[in-house]
């Protein structure tokens, strides 16, 4: 009888080892939109085109293209700031992503720059100077150290439970009373101010779940927010308080379709809010929170027709 011989050993198929390989290019190519701030800058064009598509106005394209660069510049710029390296850090994805790619994201800061100014400069904003520089400073002293306070240098968002209606003032004036400013509107007219208010607590009410995120590292630089004075769980419901005003001011005499379409992103940015938590994978923020934004757009989209 002749020896016994095994059956070859079976080749796994190449289809996973594919997959594989497909999913960590497309996970590369996600890490780069999100974390170079592309995601935020198209929330922020998302906005700005919503505010015009409520006015029934087509968007001016120039300025849809400067909103979106001046976005990209300010947040990119915040994220290399040689400061912020030296903080306590809590190496998450995100951390390590934008560690690593320092240098890139320098680059595309500045070059978004130079697109942002060159069509502030083009479509003759200067007069505007004014009202446009008090959102940039906000926008930088936002994390650059401007003042010292008990021997430390302070950002705008180290002092007490102001980070949130900062953010949410600098995002309803962007894409509110930009918009305004360029088709001519009063900035206290009834019009404006509305959408402005239902823009403000929209924003105001998603920012909470960045501080849920940011929870331990603002307890590690002494920054004190609103978990860390009142807890995640009453945060979360203060986060939903401040949706309340985004549905109240809703346009009257809307048709139930068109009204259950724009209430999607209100309901939608209620469940993120909820269940936010500290632990949830940087996508959870990066991806789903500030994709509401987009969700937004959509919907202002979905009923202008």
């Amino acid at each position: 009888m002749p020896p016994f011989t095994s059956k070859p050993s079976v080749v796994p198929p190449a289809a996973p080892v594919g997959g594989a390989v497909w999913v960590a290019v497309w996970r590369r190519w996600l890490d780069a939109v999100l974390y170079s701030s592309v995601w935020l800058a198209l929330a922020a064009l998302g906005l700005t085109w919503s505010t015009f598509l409520f006015w029934q106005v087509h968007i001016s394209v120039r300025l849809g293209l400067m909103i979106f660069a001046a976005t990209l510049f300010l947040y990119n710029i915040d994220s290399v700031l040689p400061y912020k390296h030296r903080q306590p850090l809590l190496l998450s994805r995100r951390k390590h992503w934008i560690l690593t790619h320092r240098r890139g994201l320098l680059v595309l800061a500045l070059l978004a720059l130079l697109v942002a100014g060159g069509l502030f400069l083009l479509d003759g904003w200067q007069h505007l100077m004014l009202f446009l520089g008090h959102l940039a400073a906000i926008s930088l002293l936002y994390s650059m150290p401007m003042a010292k306070v008990r021997g430390r240098w302070r950002a705008l968002r180290d002092f007490p439970l102001l980070k949130v209606f900062l953010i949410a003032y600098v995002w309803a004036a962007v894409t509110v009373w930009v918009p305004a400013l360029y088709l001519a509107k009063p900035l206290f007219g009834p019009v404006v101010l509305v959408l402005f208010g239902r823009r403000f607590f929209f924003i105001l009410a998603l920012a909470f779940v960045f501080d849920i995120r940011d929870h331990t590292k603002d307890q590690l630089t002494g920054t004190r927010t609103f978990p860390g004075v009142f807890g995640v769980r009453a945060t979360k419901w203060i986060a939903i308080l401040a949706l309340l005003p985004a549905v109240w001011l809703l346009p009257a005499g809307l048709s139930e379709t068109k009204l259950l379409i724009l209430l999607l992103p209100i309901v939608a940015a209620a469940l993120t809010i909820w269940y936010a938590e500290e632990t949830r994978s940087d996508y959870y923020f990066a991806f789903l929170t500030d994709g509401i934004m987009l969700l937004q757009f959509a919907a202002v989209y979905a009923v202008s027709w």
